[in-house]
């Protein structure tokens, strides 16, 4: 296995990019091939890791997913309701995702695809922020399921890794006409189900490759994405209420030129 030092670096890059719109999956690539850290191993090191930080999305928002148990009169978002909506968000990348999974493993996964996923989120960001958009949804409890339906169906864009799934869902729910912030946090609470569920097939699939010995290379990454996801979250919360998502695009155009340069 490799020195812990990589569990650490890697566990804070997902940690803090899982839920920004700039790409978990694209930074996790290209520090893996910088890092030499690559391979069958690296690839469900990478699930592990990504588990820990859906976890902070659980305990951050425990409120809203105790909520989903019970109906409560006072909040839509809630109850089967609540349910139904996530379930709406998760079906077309869920099932887009089993039918291409194979060709996306085989094909995406490579330096060279995750800079032009960077670079057209990149472009889509500034498109969708420069335009008129009306706000009908200012609130979790606001969200309809023709939104949440709308959301799952940008999701899929996701499945092209650097594209980001946050972004994604995000720049979808502007569209639709869901509040910036609301926006987000409806992307964080949605990334639960499916990426559990992602997760869980992948690892599934191969965490026989693991021994005894690797089991605390894989705890601390897994601790320190849980971590640093949760500050991620805080934060970019806080700025949205702030900014918009221009300079995360800003980011990721500067970060395309740099793949071409190192890799």
């Amino acid at each position: 296995m490799a020195s812990w030092y990589v569990a650490i670096i890697l566990g804070v890059i997902e940690g803090l990019t899982e839920f920004l719109p700039v790409s978990s999956t694209g930074h996790l690539i290209l520090t893996g091939h910088l890092l030499g850290f690559t391979g069958p191993k690296a690839d469900t090191f990478e699930i592990v890791i990504q588990l820990g930080a859906i976890l902070a999305v659980v305990a951050l928002y425990w409120d809203r997913f105790i909520g989903l148990l019970k109906s409560d009169p006072e909040k839509s978002f809630s109850g089967k309701k609540g349910l139904w909506l996530l379930f709406l968000t998760s079906l077309p990348a869920s099932v887009v995702g089993l039918a291409t999974h194979k060709y996306i493993k085989a094909y995406l996964f490579s330096p060279f695809t995750v800079a032009c996923a960077l670079a057209v989120g990149a472009i889509l960001i500034f498109i969708v922020e420069g335009m008129d958009k009306t706000e009908r949804s200012t609130t979790l409890d606001e969200i309809t399921p023709m939104q949440a339906l709308g959301v799952g169906l940008f999701q899929c864009l996701a499945l092209w890794p650097g594209f980001s799934r946050s972004a994604a869902t995000i720049m979808g729910g502007m569209l639709l006409g869901i509040r910036r912030t609301v926006a987000a946090e409806y992307s964080f609470i949605a990334a639960v189900p499916i990426m559990f569920a992602a997760t869980g097939y992948d690892f599934m699939k191969s965490y026989a490759l693991f021994k005894t010995d690797d089991l605390i290379f894989l705890a601390v990454g897994f601790g320190v994405s849980f971590i640093s996801a949760w500050v991620a979250i805080k934060a970019f919360i806080y700025l949205l209420g702030k900014l918009t998502l221009r300079p995360f695009a800003v980011y990721r155009l500067i970060l395309v030129p740099l793949i071409f340069m190192f890799l």
